[in-house]
């Protein structure tokens, strides 16, 4: 663990000051320090190979920094412009696997001017650092465009060995099956629609695996029933 100057130089090296803003997005999210390791089942009975889950440790500080950045600038492109996606709903009576494919509606950069780390803090193996995301007008517009009446919300966790981002569309998965419970009668061959992130979601690793509980705001466009094939 990182202590005194080491420490010091570390949080300077990571942190981007930006003037505050009113209209700004604001997340907090964490770079681990330390080795996650997971497991993968190997070809005997009851055998295990250990892998480990992220390779470079502990980062050196530009390298944190720049995992840190991509990592805040999709979430914040979730956040803002969100995805499209086609969900084949599945049916295993029918044979019909479940299946989720998002396509970025937008996309925010790593360098882009407007984000920045405006703190951080070492503990536990971790490196937390809180950011600002200053939005332009149409990124605001988009952003109320999320949080109007006739969209819906729904929160659900997700899990997945293969990354964050795995998890995090797991999620999101979870999310829609919950917001079709809650309005189908009947389960649907395939949706297609909008989705989009409330807030930074709060990643976690339990047993070699990553999980998170995610906030979507959630437009359901055309439906296609079982009949229809």
């Amino acid at each position: 663990m990182m202590r005194g100057p080491a420490l010091f130089l570390f949080l300077l090296a990571v942190l981007i000051p930006l003037p505050a803003q009113e209209e700004a997005l604001r997340g907090e999210l964490s770079i681990d320090l330390e080795p996650i390791f997971g497991f993968q089942s190997g070809s005997g009975v009851d055998s295990n190979t250990t892998i480990t889950i992220d390779e470079k440790y502990p980062p050196v500080p530009e390298e944190a920094r720049r995992r840190a950045l991509d990592e805040a600038a999709r979430l914040f492109g979730g956040m803002i412009y969100g995805w499209s996606f086609r969900y084949d709903v599945g049916e295993k009576a029918r044979g019909i696997e479940e299946r989720l494919e998002l396509i970025p509606l937008g996309t925010v950069a790593g360098d882009d001017p407007n984000m920045a780390v405006t703190d951080a803090a070492i503990g536990e193996g971790r490196l937390r650092l809180w950011f600002d995301y200053r939005t332009s007008a149409a990124q605001r517009r988009r952003l109320v465009m999320w949080k109007s009446g006739s969209l819906r919300s729904a929160q659900a966790w997700g899990r997945s060995p293969a990354g964050k981002f795995a998890a995090l569309e797991d999620a999101a998965r979870a999310a829609l099956r919950a917001v079709l419970r809650g309005s189908e009668r009947n389960r649907p061959r395939e949706v297609r629609g909008a989705i989009s992130l409330a807030a930074f979601p709060p990643f976690r690793n339990e047993k070699g695996q990553w999980a998170v509980p995610a906030r979507f705001y959630v437009e359901i466009g055309a439906i296609t029933p079982f009949a229809a094939y």
